[in-house]
């Protein structure tokens, strides 16, 4: 872990990960209502997982899959109830931004119902080219996205 601001550390260090508090926060929010325990550990053990944490305490979470060269989706964004308003997302997604493996990455991704104000922050912006994308949704899928 390192210091990122005072008292407040930062980690991408997937034993650092509280996967109780991951799954529970993320089971409450509107796009992981189906999720299972083993499908978001699973998920998590797949990814880059980073947090920000304060007395040893998760405060926030986030993981990218990539494939560290040309591409990077950025996932389950969250800050703890507690620690909301306080700018911790910004400071968990500029860690991400900046971390050695992924600075470089020539394509972010990521899906937001209401974040939108948050990304444009880091340069996120609407898809250019929509009509070049494609996807394919599970009928659990189809209930969370569509």
């Amino acid at each position: 872990m390192i210091e990122v601001k005072k008292g407040i550390y930062f980690s991408s260090n997937f034993n650092d990960m509280n996967l109780e508090l991951i799954y529970r926060f993320i089971k409450n929010s509107y796009w992981g209502t189906s999720r299972t325990f083993e499908e978001q550990k699973t998920a998590s053990e797949n990814t880059i997982n980073f947090g920000l944490f304060h007395n040893e305490n998760q405060i926030a979470y986030s993981r990218v899959m990539t494939d560290k060269v040309f591409f990077a989706y950025l996932l389950d964004v969250f800050v703890v109830e507690d620690y909301q308003g306080k700018g911790y997302s910004k400071l968990l997604i500029d860690q991400i931004l900046s971390y050695p493996e992924l600075k470089n990455i020539d394509k972010w991704m990521l899906a937001t119902k209401d974040a939108h104000s948050l990304y444009t922050k880091f340069g996120f912006t609407e898809v250019k080219s929509p009509e070049k994308l494609m996807e394919k949704l599970s009928p659990r899928a189809k209930l969370i996205y569509e």
